[in-house]
C-alpha cells in the first residue's frame, strides 16, 4: 500500500517554487515603464492576454508590408546579473530587433517581450522592463505587452535570459534591399557604440577564463572597469535610419551583428556585385582590440564575430553621400564612408566574396 501523506505537505505552486504574489507585485512595479512606452496606436494597457494596436493607422499606405523580427542579447545578460544592473540590458534587446526591422526601410511600430526568470525578484523584473521600455521610447516604438516566466530547477535563483519580437511596416515601393544596389554606390559606416550584444561568449572566454580578469578591474585603455565596458547599452539607430532614408536616396542597410560586418553586409550585396570595405577609414574602439590582444584571437576571427566599431552600414547612391553624412552628424552619430560597391567581373571565381575587407585599421 502506498504511504498516506499527511493533508497538511500536500503540493502546492510556491512549494514547487513559483511564486504567483511575487509576479503579481513586479507587473505593478513595471506599468510606470510600460506606459511610457507607447504610441497613439495602441489600445488598452498593461494586463490583457493580448497587445492591441489600431491596425487602421495603416490605411495611409498604399500597400503595406508588415515586417517582423524577434531576438535576444545572448550571454550578454550574464554580465548584467553578475553586475547586478538590470536596467540596461533591455536597450540591447530592443536594439536587436527594431534595427533589423528597420534595414529594409520598415518603421517599428510595437514590440513585445519574454523574461525568463529562475525566481522572480519583482524589483529586479521591473527594472529589466524599464530598460526595455526606454529601449522602445529611444526606438519610437510601443512595448505593448509580454510575459515573465519563473523556471525553478531549470534557471538558478539569479538567472535570466531575455527575448523579444517587433512588428514594423514599410510601403512597399519604399522597400531597401539588394534589388536597389547599383555600381557606384558608396558605403558608409556608422560607428557602434562598443560591442553592442554579440560575440560575448567570446569576450567572457578571453577576459574571465583565460585572463582571469575580474568585472570590477579598471582597464585604463576603457578609462573604466571591464564591467561597465562590457555592460554598455546598444546602440538603437532605427529613427537615426528612417530619417536618413526620408533625406537621401538609401539603396540599403545592414546591422552588423552576429557574423560580423562582411557576412551582414553580404546579405544585401546581390550575385553580380560586389563591395570592398576599407580598415583604414576608422580605428576600431580599445575594447576590440584588447580582446584580440589579451586572448592572441587572430584579426579574421576577430571580423566574424565583434562589430569592430562598426553597428549600422547604408548604402546610398553616391550623389548621396555627402547629404548622408551631414544628416547623420546631425543626428550626433559618428559615420564615414568606408567602401564602394562594384561590378563583379564574370571571370572571377563564384567562391569570391561579395564584400572584402582591405588595408589595415588606422592607428
Amino acid at each position: 500500500m502506498p504511504e498516506t501523506v499527511p493533508e497538511t505537505s500536500g503540493a502546492s505552486y510556491a512549494a514547487a517554487g513559483v511564486d504567483i504574489e511575487a509576479g503579481d507585485l513586479a507587473v505593478e512595479l513595471m506599468k510606470e515603464w510600460v506606459a511610457k512606452a507607447t504610441r497613439p496606436e495602441v489600445v488598452g494597457g498593461l494586463g490583457g492576454f493580448a497587445g492591441l494596436f489600431d491596425a487602421s493607422a495603416l490605411k495611409r499606405y498604399e500597400r503595406p508590408l508588415l515586417a517582423s523580427a524577434t531576438d535576444g542579447v545572448g550571454t550578454k545578460v550574464d554580465i548584467a546579473r553578475r553586475m547586478g544592473v538590470y536596467d540596461t540590458i533591455g536597450h540591447d534587446l530592443v536594439g536587436m530587433v527594431v534595427d533589423d526591422l528597420v534595414v529594409c526601410g520598415a518603421e517599428p511600430l510595437f514590440m513585445t517581450d519574454y523574461i525568463c526568470v529562475g525566481k522572480v525578484h519583482p524589483a529586479r523584473v521591473s527594472a529589466i522592463v524599464k530598460g526595455i521600455a526606454e529601449g522602445c521610447v529611444l526606438a519610437g516604438c510601443a512595448l505593448v505587452g509580454g510575459e515573465t516566466a519563473e523556471h525553478p530547477g531549470l534557471l538558478g535563483p539569479d538567472e535570466f535570459d531575455v527575448a523579444g519580437a517587433g512588428t514594423g511596416v514599410v510601403e512597399a515601393d519604399r522597400l531597401l534591399g539588394a534589388d536597389l544596389l547599383r555600381t557606384g554606390d558608396v558605403v558608409i559606416a556608422i560607428a557602434s557604440s562598443g560591442l553592442h550584444s554579440n560575440g560575448y561568449s567570446l569576450v567572457r572566454h578571453v577576459f574571465f577564463d583565460r585572463a582571469g580578469w575580474a568585472l570590477d578591474r579598471e582597464i585604463p585603455e576603457f578609462g573604466r572597469a571591464l564591467g561597465e565596458e562590457l555592460l554598455e547599452p546598444t546602440r538603437i539607430y532605427s529613427l537615426d535610419c528612417l530619417a536618413l532614408a526620408r533625406t537621401a536616396e538609401v539603396h540599403a542597410f545592414s546591422h552588423v551583428t552576429g557574423g560580423g560586418l562582411a557576412a551582414n553586409l553580404a546579405r544585401v550585396v546581390p550575385d553580380h556585385l560586389q563591395v570592398a570595405i576599407d580598415r583604414s577609414t576608422w580605428t576600431p574602439a580599445p575594447v576590440f582590440q584588447l580582446v584580440g590582444e589579451v586572448g592572441g584571437v587572430e584579426r579574421l576571427e576577430l571580423e566574424k564575430t565583434l562589430n569592430m566599431g562598426v553597428g549600422m552600414v547604408t548604402v546610398v547612391a553616391q550623389e548621396a553621400a555627402d547629404a548622408a553624412l551631414v544628416t547623420l552628424a546631425d543626428r550626433g552619430l559618428n559615420a564615414w564612408v568606408a567602401g564602394s560597391v562594384a561590378e563583379r567581373d564574370d571571370r572571377q571565381a563564384s567562391d569570391v566574396a561579395a564584400v572584402t575587407l582591405t588595408g589595415d585599421y588606422a592607428a
